[in-house]
């Protein structure tokens, strides 16, 4: 009986033995699952906050300054390895930015995975009212990678050699001179032509003023010499000044730019205090969690600390801008009263 009861044992332990090797293979083995397949307590090949299908809307149609805004950080986050995935552009054109900004702040406010491009055209309208009821502070703003300096120029024939010839041609008859520009009155062009006007000591109402779809069609107009004078920015003529088609009056910068740009001379240089840096950045909106928002951020300041996405952006024929979080919102908030000043001033607010 003895031995009966201690081979019943055995067998027992036995049994007992196998199972306990069967659980800890099966724990093994769930281990690795989870691991591999990064869930669990946290993900180990993600950041908290990382964008599932990062995208990047460009408020128009392709081809604009929006677009390049977002192909700019398409490159930038690509070429300094801040993403797997690439990010993917759609486009929501209407409004100089405004159909994007309604759809953000009213529809799809918790997108953790999209950023919207804007410019300082952008914070112009919402200046103006012409974002409807929204205003700077409805969304998240989230950094500025890159800045555009306004300037005027004329065909290569004309007889006007620099700003002064300008001016002066303005002030004995303003009418004679025809100015396109990208935009309808009141957009930033309008404003830039605008600027010019008041240091001329006339009204802007005494301007002719035609209005372009665009930076291409303002430079086409020049140079078929349909227009006397372009507004424009720096980053649309790049090629015609290598070319010698147009010659650039004034670049409406604080001081000279570098590189390819550094013969041009500024209003400044030639008396006459006019400043118009065009921005180029992005927000995102205003319910999106803390750690997407954070993520975002992050990405971006390694992004622009990085020496790679500078030739990125000098290839796009863009300048350093390099702010983000909150230092961007109160750029952003102070450029935007400033410029709700200036609209009043020519009676286009809303």
């Amino acid at each position: 009986m003895e031995i009966g009861k201690n081979q019943n044992m055995n067998r027992a332990k036995r049994y007992k033995d196998v199972c306990n090797m069967k659980n800890l293979t099966l724990l093994a083995l769930t281990c690795v699952s989870v691991t591999m397949a990064g869930c669990g307590s946290g993900n180990a090949s993600k950041e908290a906050g990382q964008p599932k299908r990062p995208e990047c809307i460009a408020p128009a149609k392709p081809g604009g300054g929006f677009d390049m805004t977002c192909k700019l950080i398409q490159s930038g986050f690509k070429q300094t390895d801040q993403l797997k995935d690439p990010i993917r552009v759609t486009y929501m054109p209407g409004g100089v930015g405004a159909v994007a900004y309604n759809k953000i702040v009213n529809s799809d406010p918790a997108n953790n995975n999209a950023v919207v491009a804007f410019s300082t055209g952008s914070l112009l309208n919402l200046a103006q009212g012409k974002f409807g009821n929204f205003t700077e502070k409805d969304v998240k703003w989230l950094s500025g990678v890159a800045v555009d300096y306004g300037l005027v120029s004329v065909h290569k024939d004309s007889p006007l050699k620099n700003l002064d010839d300008l001016m002066k041609a303005l002030r004995e008859n303003p009418k004679a001179l025809s100015f396109g520009g990208a935009g309808s009155v009141g957009g930033q062009d309008w404003m830039q032509t605008a600027m010019l006007a008041k240091k001329a000591g006339i009204s802007p109402a005494n301007l002719r003023f035609v209005a372009l779809e665009g930076g291409g069609e303002v430079l086409t107009s020049l140079l078929g010499q349909h227009i006397q004078v372009g507004v424009g920015n720096i980053s649309e003529v790049s090629s015609y000044l290598e070319s010698g088609d147009i010659r650039v009056l004034a670049v409406f910068a604080n001081k000279r730019l570098d590189g390819k740009f550094s013969k041009l001379p500024t209003a400044k240089e030639q008396g006459y205090d006019i400043e118009w840096p065009v921005i180029r950045g992005f927000y995102m909106g205003p319910k999106v969690s803390d750690e997407a928002y954070g993520w975002w951020k992050n990405a971006f300041d390694k992004m622009m600390a990085n020496q790679k996405f500078d030739a990125v952006r000098e290839n796009q024929d863009l300048l350093p801008f390099q702010m983000t979080g909150e230092e961007l919102t109160a750029y952003v908030y102070k450029q935007t009263a400033e410029m709700r000043q200036l609209s009043q001033e020519y009676k286009l607010s809303q």
